[in-house]
């Protein structure tokens, strides 16, 4: 009987490890404003046509995102880390900051209703803005630079 050795794969550094938690952190903060997004839609009466559209794309658009990351970004794949850096470090950052920014130009801060509801909502922005800015940082950390740069 003829035995093979199969060596483990190596173990990506602790930097890429908290950085793949804080991409999964930012995806899930995303899906959780998106479920409290539509809650409120439907409690507005919008149209359920246009909000079938939007659950669509964004399970389209998460999914994809949690594919890239789980699949690739955890195992070193160098292209991952570009891909999540651009799509969700600037666009991703850019739709964060643009509401509420657009908001406070038109608007005072005494015109904020601190409800349970407003809570929740900055409770889930604040987390999705600092796992995004976490993940960027980590995503280029000299040891997970390392890390992809071993996969090529």
């Amino acid at each position: 009987m003829e035995r093979t050795l199969v060596r483990p794969a190596p173990t990506p550094p602790l930097a890429a490890r908290t950085a793949t938690g804080a991409w999964l952190l930012a995806v899930g903060a995303g899906v959780a404003e998106s479920v409290l997004g539509l809650g409120l839609a439907i409690d507005d009466g919008a149209p359920v046509l246009g909000l079938v559209a939007q659950v669509a794309l964004r399970t389209i658009l998460y999914g994809a995102l949690f594919v890239v990351i789980d699949r690739y970004f955890r195992h070193g794949v160098p292209w991952s880390r570009w891909l999540l850096a651009l799509v969700l470090g600037t666009v991703g950052m850019a739709s964060l900051v643009i509401e509420p920014i657009s908001w406070l130009t038109n608007h005072h801060l005494g015109d904020l209703s601190l409800t349970p509801l407003f809570a929740v909502e900055a409770l889930l922005r604040t987390a999705h803005v600092l796992a995004l800015v976490a993940a960027c940082a980590l995503t280029f950390h000299p040891d997970t630079t390392r890390w992809f740069r071993r996969a090529r």
